[in-house]
């Protein structure tokens, strides 16, 4: 199963990125992912879905940590499978 995540975290900080997005930023980036895009007001990645999943533990648990008192996110499912399965054409991703 292929799985893409919407995120943003709070609070903001328009003159310099708070220390829970340099966190959330460094997840994303650092996790086994395909698609990531990072931008100022919101973040998307794509990937299968343990690796996806994994990823959100990750920033959901770090960008706490690191002072974020509100993450929004939305995950949707975009391609076929069954958790844990490999998709044709997904090279174990």
């Amino acid at each position: 199963m292929r799985l893409r995540v919407e995120f943003t975290t709070e609070p903001f900080d328009l003159d310099q990125p708070p220390a829970h997005a340099l966190v959330a930023r460094e997840v994303i980036e650092a996790a086994d992912l395909d698609a990531v895009d990072v931008g100022p007001f919101g973040n998307t990645a794509e990937g299968g879905a343990d690796a996806v999943l994994t990823a959100v533990d990750d920033l959901l648990r770090r960008t706490l940590r690191s002072g974020a008192t509100r993450i929004s996110l939305q995950l949707n499912v975009i391609g076929e499978g069954v958790v844990g399965e490999r998709v044709a054409g997904e090279g174990g991703k």
